[in-house]
């Protein structure tokens, strides 16, 4: 029998939805999000926040909601496909440009500088970790999170969260694109507490072009999906299931 989690609180963020009212509408009628929204990000010290991007500031807005004041030492994952497309592509215009090539540029743009960022602004001791898996990446963060839970951990805090993609990309995209951001603590189930599981089993079929970021597929699943959502790649098929 798959291990089971429960998701003790979320939170998320997207041009034009800020609050739980807004995306409990969008998670019945789902839609690409788009706008130049950013969040304030108060909770961050002014000279660190300075140095993180709208993409940055996405991701670290729903960790500091979702964590809140909760302990110092509980595990986070952070996972996005793409990480900060935009600022790498920069770097390597520049690069090509033959211009000076900026040392905090190439460290703000690594993909585990968001979860760091978060790590020292909070003065964190917890592990962290930052994943990146195509498609199937708020899989992969749920995968390294049900294992920290396997090893003793209390809890987990996820953050996924990707931007759009820099128009050069574009044609190689396999899904649309959208800003958002979205955490959640993933925890052992309790009583009267919702279960979910995640599997991976064989192939099944042809993948199939989403209609959504599948990390927003899974944000939507979570909030009010139906009771399994599946993930059709070439090797394997990722199945999520609610157990009322």
């Amino acid at each position: 029998m798959p291990q089971q989690f429960s998701i003790s609180d979320w939170q998320a963020f997207a041009p034009g939805i800020h609050d739980r009212a807004g995306w409990e509408a969008w998670a019945r009628a789902p839609s690409l999000l788009r706008g130049e929204d950013t969040p304030t990000l108060r909770e961050m010290p002014p000279l660190q926040r300075r140095r993180v991007d709208r993409l940055g500031r996405m991701a670290l807005q729903v960790a500091y909601w979702c964590q809140g004041d909760t302990a110092a030492d509980v595990p986070q994952v952070f996972a996005s496909r793409h990480g900060d497309a935009a600022r790498t592509l920069e770097m390597l215009l520049a690069l090509a440009r033959e211009e000076p090539f900026s040392p905090t540029q190439f460290g703000l743009s690594t993909h585990n500088a968001i979860a760091a960022q978060y790590g020292i602004a909070r003065k964190l001791v917890s592990n962290s970790l930052t994943v990146a898996a195509g498609a199937a990446t708020a899989e992969a963060a749920f995968v390294e999170a049900l294992g920290l839970l396997a090893e003793g951990a209390a809890e987990v805090l996820v953050v996924v969260y990707d931007g759009r993609l820099p128009t050069v990309y574009q044609a190689y995209a396999d899904e649309p694109d959208s800003d958002y951001a979205w955490a959640c603590r993933v925890a052992p189930v309790g009583d009267e507490q919702r279960g979910y599981s995640l599997t991976v089993a064989p192939a099944g079929s042809t993948p199939t072009r989403r209609q959504l970021p599948h990390g927003l597929e899974v944000l939507q699943f979570l909030i009010a999906g139906s009771g399994t959502l599946a993930l059709q790649e070439a090797a394997c098929c990722w199945c999520w299931r609610r157990h009322d």
